[in-house]
């Protein structure tokens, strides 16, 4: 991508995260559950149940967040003229990680962007979540040093862009006319949500700024560990990525202490468990495989949106994972990690370590792909 189409001020990354930190509690303060404004593998099961892919009465509710973020990114990438249909990059491979990485938030009990949220609010564990995805980067970074690559994607039919951005369109019109085929939850966390219009509103705006911004908390990760005077001196993503993490957590926390919701504490946290060797691992599965497809479950969304057919086939599989995590039992809970939790994330470590052995080149390094990937 050009210089001029990736660079931004400062001040775009700042308040992409002070959006996405002030939206997420005050969407959790109008209904949400609690440090769950946005979360990305907990709002794909509940997507997944109200399609009736999983039987779990209590996780069953059109998330209009997740439909905002692909259609804001869908709408500003039309309106800037960077909406192009791109993909033949692994696609099968990459649905297969995308049902790893909603295992792996299932079991930490969130995504990286409710893992801020989590530790904004005052949930000392979410510190667990945080060394694990920060462990998964540098050992996905390694990986791609050392000549990792999914191979590169070419240009494809427009019509195959709009896949993702027309699924979403088909969920909100589900969504406000409520056909008998959709379930709804009458409690549980399904049940409890902020009003539509408004967690559709604040996901429309989050989409937006992350495709401008390239908004992902594992590819700011990624640039602790890529950091030097050239990429500096280049352009200032690398840092305002980190910027807009740091305005994230900020704004997040300013916001939880403001409407009363901070708790400091190791126990009895929403959305929290004390099973903190699988937490961390969770996390570290997360990090891994969100390096080795070039970004998050939310970027996923957003690369969709605006054409990726790639993150498309990722978006599918954190669909088809949300629906497994549910079926079969695999997310944590309050009780901590069940034993077949703990399996799949040993499973999915192990797999993404051979897919990382498998698909490398060996004298040659993609280290810089992955960060004009997020880019």
């Amino acid at each position: 991508m050009r210089q001029s189409d990736s660079c931004y001020p400062k001040s775009l990354f700042l308040l992409a995260g002070a959006v996405i930190g002030a939206g997420g509690v005050m969407l959790s303060w109008l209904g949400n559950p609690r440090n769950t404004g946005f979360c990305v593998s907990c709002f794909m099961e509940n997507i997944a149940g109200s399609l009736g892919l999983h039987g779990n009465i209590r996780m069953q509710y059109l998330r209009p967040e997740i439909i905002g973020f692909v259609i804001g990114s869908f709408l500003i990438s039309a309106y800037k003229r960077e909406f192009r249909a791109s993909g033949g990059s692994s696609p099968l491979l990459r649905y297969f990680v995308g049902i790893l990485l909603i295992v792996g938030c299932s079991v930490f009990m969130g995504c990286p962007i409710k893992m801020v949220l989590r530790l904004s609010a005052g949930d000392l564990t979410a510190l667990l979540g945080v060394g694990g995805l920060c462990a998964g980067v540098y050992i996905g970074m390694k990986f791609l040093e050392n000549g990792f690559s999914l191979g590169r994607p070419g240009s494809l039919p427009q019509a195959n862009a709009l896949l993702v951005p027309g699924l979403m369109l088909l969920l909100l019109a589900a969504l406000i006319w409520k056909p008998d085929f959709i379930s709804m939850s009458a409690k549980g966390p399904g049940a409890e949500h902020a009003p539509a219009f408004i967690s559709l509103l604040i996901g429309l705006i989050v989409g937006a700024l992350a495709q401008r911004t390239g908004f992902c908390v594992t590819g700011g990760l990624s640039r602790l560990f890529l950091w030097g005077p050239r990429e500096i001196s280049v352009c200032p993503r690398s840092s305002g990525l980190l910027a807009g993490i740091g305005s994230f957590f900020v704004f997040a926390l300013a916001a939880s202490m403001l409407t009363g919701q901070f708790s400091l504490g190791w126990h009895g946290q929403p959305s929290s468990n004390e099973s903190y060797i699988w937490n961390f691992l969770g996390m570290v599965m997360v990090g891994f495989g969100s390096v080795l497809i070039k970004g998050c479950p939310f970027r996923q969304l957003i690369l969709a949106g605006q054409g990726d057919t790639d993150a498309g086939a990722a978006v599918l599989g954190m669909l088809t994972g949300a629906a497994l995590v549910q079926n079969w039992g695999l997310g944590g809970n309050a009780a901590g990690t069940p034993y077949e939790g703990k399996l799949a994330v040993l499973f999915g470590i192990c797999a993404l370590l051979v897919v990382g052995l498998v698909y490398r080149r060996r004298g040659e390094s993609f280290a810089p792909e992955f960060q004009s990937g997020l880019d």
